[in-house]
This record gives structure tokens, C-alpha cells and sequence, in this order.
């Protein structure tokens, strides 16, 4: 028997049953008995009360002395509003950008809300190049006519929608631009159905963009990424063979903004 991997075996399984303790207390939200802990997760008392006490010790976790029951603290929260200060949805999303404009030949963007404005904040363009002009980093785009500015919409209420239109209205760009306040919201009841998005010529004739949303701890949209090209190349029939690419991509985004799906 090999020691040395039965060890590291052991190992791994106390990380998880610790992580699990602490996510366990993170969804229940109120404290919990010690006895329900072990039962939810399916270990015996002794060892969750180990895990339990080495959290005490570090400050992630109490113990109410009325109730006895267990608790997270504050300290979780710390370290994630480090983590969240460090990590950059533009570092995480770019090699999965790169791989995407690999599989699609097209050009792929990120981009972000700003003042009810779509914000690119990162393009890698496809083989040839050839990006259209509004999708440059930095640039703004309209939300109503944009892939990803309708992902977005899906969080606003009915009176951020109703500001949206009367702040910022709803141009038209090309014959197929959505200009009407019902046309949009049919269409956002579409994209809420199917989780992603398109630009069929909304924005530029010929140009078609499809776009999945990357969401964070909360479930909050907090970016898009998309795949633009003609019309005459990202036809349904190849979108549809590729879709499963940039969902899984935009889910991986996701989970490592601390999404859980």
C-alpha cells in the first residue's frame, strides 16, 4: 500500500468535509444544531465537532452559548471582498475568449454595464479581422439592440425599464432594431426562457451577435460575453452546432466569479 497516497486520500477528503460544513452554514443562514450538521451532511458527530472547533479557533465560525447552535462570522466575508477586490472578470474570461474565437472564427467581446450603456472591456477579433467598429474596447453600445445589453435588461425591474426608455429611448439603427417598449419586453421574455441573447442585424445589417451571460455569487449579471460575425456565417445551423461552446464557457466564467449552478 502506498502510505504516502492514502494519506494525501485522507487529506483531501477532511478539506472537503470542512469546506462543506462552511457551506452548509453559509445556505442555512440561521445557526444550526450540531446534530443537524452531521445528519445534512452525512458525517458522524465527532468529526463535524472537529471541523467546527478548528473553525472557531481560526474565526470563521461561533457557537452561541444560549443555543449552542453554530455559526459563520464576519471573517468569511473578509476574505471574500479580498478575493473579489483581486479577481478581474476580464482575467478570467480572456482564455476562454481566445478558445471561442478558435471554434466559432469569429470574433468574441466582454463587455460590462455602465450607465444603462454596454461597455466592452475586452475583443479578441476572429481570423480575419473583421470586427465592426462599435465592439472596440472602451466603446459604448446601446442596450436595447445589443446581445449583451438585453442580458442585462433581464435584472432591471418594469421602472428601470420604463427610465431606460425615457432617459435613453430606444433608436433605431437598422429595420430590424426593436423600437417599441413591447417589443422588447417580448424579447426579454424569450432570452429569460432560453438564458442567451442575439443581435439579428439590430445594430448593423448583416452583422449577427449571440451572447451568454457570466453572473456572480449572487446570481447578479455582471458581464456578457458574445460571438459576432455576418449573418451568411453564423447561420442557425452553425450557431446551434457551437451553442454548447460559449454556454459552458460562460458558465465556467460564471462559477469562478463564485456562481453556483
Amino acid at each position: 500500500m502506498d502510505i504516502s497516497k492514502t494519506k494525501s486520500t485522507q487529506s483531501n477528503q477532511s478539506t472537503e468535509k470542512l469546506l462543506a460544513i462552511v457551506e452548509l452554514l453559509a445556505e442555512n443562514g440561521a445557526p444550526m444544531r450540531l446534530l443537524d450538521i452531521s445528519k445534512m451532511l452525512g458525517i458522524n458527530s465527532s468529526t463535524a465537532l472537529r471541523f467546527l472547533t478548528s473553525l472557531i479557533r481560526c474565526g470563521y465560525a461561533a457557537q452561541d452559548e444560549e443555543t449552542s447552535k453554530y455559526y459563520l462570522t464576519f471573517k468569511i466575508c473578509s476574505i471574500a471582498n479580498k478575493v473579489s477586490a483581486h479577481i478581474n472578470v476580464r482575467d478570467i474570461a480572456n482564455p476562454y475568449m481566445k478558445e471561442l474565437s478558435q471554434i466559432f472564427g469569429e470574433s468574441v467581446c466582454l463587455a460590462i454595464e455602465q450607465d444603462m450603456k454596454v461597455v466592452y472591456v475586452d475583443v479578441v477579433e476572429g481570423p480575419d479581422q473583421m470586427l465592426r467598429t462599435m465592439q472596440r474596447i472602451g466603446n459604448v453600445a446601446p442596450m436595447h439592440c445589443t446581445g449583451i445589453g438585453k442580458l442585462f435588461l433581464l435584472d432591471y425591474t418594469a421602472q428601470q425599464i420604463d427610465h431606460l426608455v425615457e432617459v435613453v429611448g430606444l433608436k433605431r439603427f437598422t429595420e430590424y432594431t426593436l423600437t417599441s417598449k413591447q417589443q422588447l419586453l417580448n424579447e426579454l421574455e424569450v432570452i429569460h426562457r432560453q438564458d442567451y441573447a442575439y443581435d439579428n442585424q439590430e445594430c448593423e445589417v448583416g452583422a449577427r451577435c449571440i451572447a451568454f451571460p457570466v453572473r456572480d455569487h449572487n446570481g447578479k449579471i455582471i458581464a456578457g460575453i458574445s460571438v459576432t460575425g455576418p449573418i451568411g456565417r453564423l447561420t442557425d445551423s452553425f450557431v446551434e452546432s457551437r451553442l454548447d461552446y460559449l454556454r459552458k464557457s460562460a458558465h465556467q466564467i460564471s462559477q469562478k466569479m463564485g456562481y453556483n449552478i
